[in-house]
């Protein structure tokens, strides 16, 4: 099995994974009184991530990519990082992390780990990904495919996400200094 199908495969297997804990915090966000937004568009989302693993190796083997060191090895190394990214929001979120929408009343935003810094970290996970992945193999048909295809749907996603969260008890008043 060649190099770049081994890692288009792991990342499968990585989004396997996070669809198994996003079942499971869903499960969880339902028990403590969760509401849903936007589940419209998570089709959608499945479909076009799903097409970016695909294109991946599609374009690969049809248009006989070569490995071209100089772009793929730091489109490796983003790809890596948004993988690392993408996980320290789902630690930082614990159980409150999901692929969908999915809101728990009465719970203030997280505003600590990559979320003290962005609101959103995990699109920018996605975005670099979508970017670096497929150019790992100079897939470049993929990469902006799969960047126009995502602008929009991630406009939606964010007015959603930002929508369900303005429903959320803003955070406690740091305490004043004396």
């Amino acid at each position: 099995m060649a190099p770049y199908t081994l890692l288009v495969l792991l990342v499968a297997l990585e989004r396997l994974a996070e669809l198994v804990t996003a079942r499971r915090n869903a499960a969880w966000s339902r028990r403590h009184g969760a509401t849903e937004y936007g589940g419209g568009h998570y089709p959608v989302m499945v479909l076009l991530h799903t097409g970016l693993l695909a294109g991946c190796l599609a374009e690969t083997a049809l248009a006989d990519r070569p490995f071209v060191p100089a772009l793929g090895w730091p489109m490796l190394a983003l790809a890596l990082a948004a993988q690392g990214l993408r996980w320290w929001c789902i630690a930082t979120l614990g159980p409150r992390w999901n692929t969908r929408v999915i809101v728990v009343p009465g719970l203030p935003p997280v505003d600590r780990g990559p979320y003290r810094l962005l609101s959103h970290p995990n699109y920018l996970a996605v975005v670099a990904e979508g970017i670096a992945l497929p150019l790992v193999h100079g897939n470049w048909l993929t990469a902006t495919a799969f960047t126009l295809l995502n602008l929009p749907l991630l406009a939606v996603r964010l007015r959603c996400e930002n929508a369900a969260l303005a429903t959320l008890p803003a955070p406690a008043a740091a305490p004043a200094l004396r």
